[in-house]
């Protein structure tokens, strides 16, 4: 089984990696990008034994604890085959 989980900076948080990004794409030729903003892809395989609730509540208590700063981030999952 499957997690996988997005993360992305709070839209009241500055970005400087999409500024960045934004800055770079508009130097190659890339007119047209209103906004940039960077965010993370994680993909965890779980354990097969566990139903989609226990896999649900154990990715959201990963996210908690360790793989999402909640002051500045925020995020989303869905756990799959």
């Amino acid at each position: 089984m499957k997690a996988e989980i997005y993360v992305k900076l709070k839209p009241v948080v500055l970005d400087p990696q999409g500024k960045a990004v934004s800055g770079g794409l508009r130097n190659l030729g890339f007119d047209g990008v209103k906004d940039v903003r960077v965010g993370k892809y994680i993909v965890l395989t779980l354990d097969e034994g566990m139903t989609a609730a226990e896999a649900e509540e154990k990715v959201k208590a990963m996210c908690e604890k360790l793989l999402v700063n909640t002051v500045i981030e925020e995020y989303e999952f869905k756990i799959g085959a």
